[in-house]
Parts: C-alpha cells; sequence; structure tokens
C-alpha cells in the first residue's frame, strides 16, 4: 500500500469494484487500484479510492469483472504479417477441391492479374505435399501465390514461376530449397518453395501495398490486439524497414499496445550484419523497443525442414537451417558477449539438441541490479517433440522456453491423422506440445500465439492450453490431455512469464511499483471454465496507465 503526501500525488486512475488477480503473494487479491504517472501506486480495497481520489482522477467502476496483470503475446508476427496474411484467408479450407474452387473464384473476381493467400494446411493435398499442377488449371493464367500455414513454405503457380524466372534448383545460404521434379528435360520446379530464402523469390514479385496502407493495416491489427485484452507482444520479426514502419506509425500517434521486437538473424550474416544487429538494439520508440535477435535453427515438420534426431517418415527433417550450424553458434555467442538475448525457432529433438550445446555454457543473465551484460535469458521457441532428457536440460539450463498452445490444439489431430503426426510417427508425435513437463522441470514458460500462424486471441489460447482442442469444438479429442496446463498457469504464462523472460521484474503483477499494464475481463481467468473465458468480454485495457480499450 502506499498514499498520496498531497493533493498534488492524487491518482490519474483509480479501477474499483474489480476482482484485482495481483499474481502477487504478498497480496494475492484486491478489489482497486490506484495508478499515477504510468505506475501502480496502490492495491487494497475501498480506502484506496479514498486515498487517492483526485479533482482530475479518472475513475473505472468494473462492475465485478477480474482485472489481471496486462496480457502479453510472447511470440507474434504482427508486422511480418502484413505481407505473411496478403489475401484470402485459406486457413479453413480442409480439401483439394475446397481449394480449387475457392481459386477459381479468386481467380475470377481478380482485377490485377493476381490471386494470393495465406494460412493453408498442406493436409489438402495428397501425401501433404502441395503441387502447383493440382490448381493451375482453375487459375485461367493468373499469377498465384499460396502461403502456408506453417508461414515456412508457399506454392507458387506455374505461371509465377515463369514471371519470377524460377525454373530449377538453387543453392542459398540457408538450406531452403525450390523443391523439383525429375524431369527429361532436367529439374522441374513444382511450385512448392521451403524456407524463407526460396520464398523471397515468389514473394518479391507480389503486389506491394503503397505505405499509407500497411501503417493503416497494422494500427488496425494492433487496434484489435488491445480490443482482444492484450498491452505487449514480443515480435519475432524485423529488418530496417519493418523497424522504420513502426517508426512512422508511431509518428501517427501512440502504438495501443508495447512491442518488444527481435529482429530476424539469417544464415550468411557476417560481421557486418551482426554488429548492425547489436547497433539495432539502441532503436527505440514510446511503446516499441528492439530487444534481442532472432534466428532459426530449423524449420517445420509440416515442410521436411525441422531438425530431428532420426528422419521423418519421409526420410526428411534431418538437419539445420544453417548450412553450416557452427556459424549458427558463432553468432550466438558474438550476441551474447554484446548482452543481446537471443530468441532461436527449434522446432525438431535434434536441433533443440544442438542449440542447448550451444547455450547452457553461455550461462544466466547478468543480475538487473549488476554490471553491464545479458538481462533476459535465451529463449528457445516452439520446441514440438521432445524427449524426456531434453525436458530435463531445458528446464536446469534457465533457457526459457516459449510455446504456442494452439498450434497443438488446431493443427494436430488426436488420431494422428495430420500430415504433422504421420511424418513424426506415433512415437514423437506423443511428445508434442510437452507445456506441462516443461513447467514441471523449472522451466520459464511464456505462451503466445504466432500470429498469423494462430490467432492472437488470448481468451482462446489460455483456454486451448487448459483443454488441448480447440474450445469451439466440444467433440474433439483432446491431444496429448496428459500435458494439459491449469487455468492460473495459463495465465501466468501470458503475464508474469513473459516478464520474466524479458529481465523486467516491474511487469506481470499488480502492486506497487509495477507498470501499470493491466487488463479487465468478464471472469476470473484462474478459475473460469475454458470455454467461459473464451466468451468472455475483454472489459478494459490499460497501457501505461492509460486505457486503450474500454466497452461502454
Amino acid at each position: 500500500m502506499s498514499s498520496p503526501s498531497s493533493s498534488s500525488s492524487a491518482a490519474d486512475l483509480l479501477l474499483v469494484d474489480a476482482d484485482v488477480v495481483t499474481l502477487d503473494p504478498a497480496l494475492p487479491r484486491a478489489s482497486a487500484v490506484a495508478v499515477a504517472r504510468g505506475v501502480v501506486v496502490d492495491v487494497g480495497g475501498d480506502e484506496v479510492a479514498e486515498r487517492w481520489r483526485g479533482a482530475r482522477t479518472e475513475v473505472l467502476p468494473l462492475g465485478g469483472a477480474a482485472l489481471t496483470p496486462g496480457w502479453v503475446d510472447g511470440h507474434s508476427h504482427p508486422v511480418g504479417s502484413l505481407a505473411m496474411s496478403a489475401g484470402a484467408d485459406l486457413t479453413g479450407v480442409r480439401t483439394l477441391a475446397e481449394l480449387r474452387g475457392r481459386l477459381a473464384r479468386l481467380a475470377r473476381e481478380s482485377t490485377d492479374g493476381w490471386v494470393q493467400g495465406w494460412g493453408l494446411v498442406p493436409d489438402v493435398f495428397p501425401g501433404g505435399v502441395p503441387r502447383a499442377d493440382l490448381v493451375d488449371d482453375v487459375l485461367g493464367g493468373a499469377l498465384c501465390l499460396l502461403r502456408m500455414a506453417d508461414a515456412h513454405s508457399s506454392l507458387a503457380s506455374t505461371s509465377l514461376l515463369r514471371a519470377a524466372g524460377i525454373d530449377g534448383p538453387r543453392r542459398f545460404a540457408s538450406t531452403a530449397e525450390v523443391v523439383c521434379d525429375d524431369a527429361p528435360g532436367g529439374p522441374r520446379p513444382t511450385g512448392f518453395l521451403l524456407e524463407w530464402d526460396a520464398m523471397a523469390l515468389a514473394d518479391r514479385h507480389a503486389p506491394s501495398a503503397p505505405d499509407a496502407e500497411l501503417r493503416t493495416r497494422l494500427r488496425s491489427l494492433l487496434d484489435d490486439m488491445a480490443v482482444q485484452g492484450l498491452v505487449g507482444a514480443h515480435v519475432m520479426d524485423g529488418d530496417a524497414a519493418s523497424l522504420d514502419l513502426l517508426d512512422r506509425l508511431e509518428g501517427d500517434g501512440d502504438l495501443p499496445l508495447r512491442l518488444r521486437v527481435a529482429p530476424f538473424c539469417m544464415p550468411g550474416v557476417d560481421d557486418d550484419g551482426v554488429a548492425e544487429l547489436v547497433a539495432w538494439q539502441e532503436r527505440t520508440g514510446r511503446r516499441w523497443r528492439v530487444a534481442g535477435v532472432k534466428l532459426m535453427i530449423d524449420g517445420t515438420v509440416d515442410g521436411g525442414t525441422a531438425w530431428l534426431d532420426h528422419p521423418d517418415a519421409n526420410g526428411e527433417s534431418t538437419g539445420s537451417y544453417w548450412r553450416d550450424p557452427q556459424a549458427y553458434a558463432r553468432v550466438v555467442r558474438a550476441l551474447d558477449a554484446a548482452g543481446v538475448p537471443t530468441v532461436t525457432h527449434a522446432i525438431g529433438d535434434g536441433g533443440v539438441r544442438f542449440v542447448l550445446d550451444v547455450l547452457e555454457p553461455l550461462g544466466p543473465p547478468a543480475p538487473l541490479d549488476g554490471p553491464p551484460g545479458r538481462r533476459a535469458a535465451h529463449r528457445l521457441e516452439h520446441l514440438e517433440t521432445l524427449p524426456d532428457d531434453l525436458v530435463t536440460r531445458i528446464g536446469r539450463s534457465g533457457v526459457t522456453a516459449s510455446m504456442q498452445p494452439t498450434h497443438c490444439s488446431h493443427f494436430v489431430a488426436a488420431d494422428g491423422s495430420d500430415n504433422w503426426s504421420v511424418r513424426l510417427g506415433p512415437e514423437r508425435a506423443g511428445r508434442g506440445w510437452r507445456i506441462r513437463d516443461l513447467l514441471g522441470a523449472g522451466a520459464l514458460v511464456v505462451l503466445g500465439s504466432d500470429w498469423p500462424v494462430a490467432h492472437y486471441d488470448a481468451r482462446a489460447i489460455m483456454a486451448a492450453a487448459q483443454l488441448r482442442r480447440p474450445v469451439e469444438d466440444d467433440d474433439a479429442p483432446p491431444v496429448g490431455p496428459d500435458q494439459a496446463i491449469s487455468a492460473a498457469t495459463a495465465l501466468t504464462g501470458y503475464t508474469r512469464a513473459p516478464a520474466l523472460a524479458a529481465g523486467d521484474a516491474a511487469r506481470g503483477v499488480v502492486r506497487v511499483g509495477a507498470a501499470a499494464d493491466l487488463t479487465a475481463v468478464g471472469v476470473d481467468p484462474t478459475s473460469a471454465p475454458p470455454a467461459d473465458l473464451a466468451a468472455a468480454p475483454v472489459v478494459l485495457t490499460v497501457v501505461g496507465g492509460t486505457p486503450v480499450h474500454r466497452t461502454a
């Protein structure tokens, strides 16, 4: 508790008649919170309002709604999604016939000779392998680019392959691949482009939106994230252009949530490139900042580009995204020496094992009150299939585990019939998304969406973490139900865990001195049934003491 020393110390904002879930063991529950100059200055009961009400204080009665630390998406691509989610939303398409019908209609309606789509699952295609010749005939000659749901592969129509000059295999700094058939005249591209370097060959030919449209779309997206209760996101993409876009967007007005950006570092980076990434750590705005670097040690199970200890059922997923994994190790050590935390996409057990071999000797973060050094833990993202020994190693390593519950609940079938499960086989698929085991091993686990791979609604994601199935489908059997977590643990994964992962002790908790980033929702997220949480209204979102969303 605290109290003002004079009338000038009155609160800017008083939140009263609330069920405050503080996540502070010293005071787990309260009914009122006072905020001044962006910081929580008092937490308690009716006496808080009596102490802190002033002539200019805004008082918001919450009608018994639950007030929690603000929700933070631990893994999102809001800037990258502007391109990754261009065109038609194909997330609901489940059969090849349905896809062909959608593409035919889009081609007829196109005014620029282009068809784009996103969020397509590979299960639509026979054997889970996308091919242009399965859709070319319905496009009427239109150029077509379909970005797959894993965001690590795309399908280009034969017409686009020709326009882009993609006529055979390519060699990249990474192990990205232009997938080709053997043909009498030499290898012939199938249209399937695996991983970022290959995808870029087609991406650079797609229509680009003008800057004003990009700013409008990004502002609208961030506004909706705030409406859904998010006060922040750990942004896992970025380059000079995307950082400049954030600068311009903030020039139009404050962002509705905080963005912690980790720009990409790709295979082939040289010393100058690493130095630039280190220099970018100084880039900051009012509500965004660069804090870390994003790398990828492998790709995806669905695309056959993960790094597994043993090949998948198709004989794929056998190695690193970096042609020389030791080059990855050198970059990570250089970033660590410069005090920069790393965030590594690592899906397969082989990739996770290699990254741990690199990270474990680097040790824990520097103390917040100690000499200069890395303040945030290094991170591992996705961790889709883990044997017991890796669960134990992550738990004792101090490395943060970042997980996305809806990847499991919405993209994997409990009967093992989906492409991901078929490729891995029952044993490895059976140890997928081991959130509960990682927590039990002592790991700090951050939860998120990976938008646009999955939606950013934290309510549905926290529900899926408890159910291990889509909250909207009561009849769906759970995937790995032994890995379900409690409601309170799911909330921690969206609040305190992201703050601790960022080395920020002043967030993710409601107590005096904490940043006033707060979310109010119509039910108690620590006790309400998952379906009730998913359907509950977000009543209020507060960032830095300022309401950025409120219901009537």
